[in-house]
């Protein structure tokens, strides 16, 4: 399909524009086992294109920075933000994140790594992130009550605990997400688009409206599919169904 309008104005601008995107659901399909989950066929080889056009490219993902790295290469011009903002690839800490902070929460981290392994029912995958870790009960739904359960005693350890897709999150509370990340990125740019699938991204929609608000051209672009949170469509300017779909637009953009 021809490009749409909403994007034109990110190609006539790439020398000031800004393409950020989220990784599962968004450039890679969601997968039974988050382990196994990998890229599209060309994925790197199209962020490098894209990093070479456009004057800020990122892709922002709750997975840790060393999987976007080894999965998707670190092609020039493009940053890998993990962990909701916490790491960034090659960096010691994310774009806004104080590493002596970060640091500070890996021992507590790693305490509830080993507690929730003990402790989880079967099915139950136990994601290991380093600095933060995450519950997956997609296998296992009817584990899912224990799973918050499990996750409300983390925040009473000061533990900040966020949803994603039958997973619970539990990461250091310090004041970064999606939104942050696209805030700080896109600073100063003409131009910007997040392409997203899920809850953890409406942030980072409404960072774009925090810029659109001061002149910049924005596009908000749900990556949809059966899972897909309705709010997350509600709120952006397009809508595609799944990966293949926004694989296509942002070979477009690259183009």
């Amino acid at each position: 399909m021809p490009l749409p309008a909403l994007l034109e104005p990110l190609r006539a601008q790439a020398e000031s524009a800004a393409v950020l995107v989220d990784f599962d659901g968004t450039l890679a399909p969601i997968v039974e086992d988050p382990g196994s989950a990998r890229p599209l066929s060309g994925v790197p080889e199209l962020l490098g294109q894209l990093g070479r056009r456009y004057a800020v490219v990122g892709v922002i993902s709750g997975r840790p920075a060393g999987f976007l790295e080894r999965h998707l290469g670190h092609p020039p011009g493009v940053r890998l933000v993990g962990l909701y903002g916490l790491e960034e690839a090659g960096q010691p800490a994310g774009p806004s994140v104080e590493p002596a902070e970060l640091a500070a929460w890996r021992g507590v981290i790693s305490t509830l790594v080993a507690r929730a392994s003990r402790q989880a029912p079967p099915g139950v995958v136990v994601e290991d992130k380093g600095a933060s870790l995450t519950l997956h009960f997609r296998q296992a739904p009817e584990a899912e009550a224990w799973a918050r359960q499990f996750a409300a005693g983390a925040a009473d350890e000061g533990v900040a605990v966020q949803d994603a897709r039958m997973a619970v999150e539990l990461r250091p509370p310090i004041a970064t997400d999606k939104g942050t990340v696209v805030r700080v990125l896109a600073a100063g740019c003409s131009a910007a688009c997040y392409f997203g699938d899920d809850l953890g991204d409406l942030v980072a929609f409404e960072a774009l409206s925090a810029l659109a608000a001061a002149g910049a051209a924005v596009a908000r672009i749900a990556v949809r599919d059966r899972e897909s949170p309705p709010a997350l469509a509600d709120a952006a300017d397009l809508v595609v169904d799944g990966p293949l779909a926004a694989f296509d637009l942002l070979t477009q953009l690259a183009s």
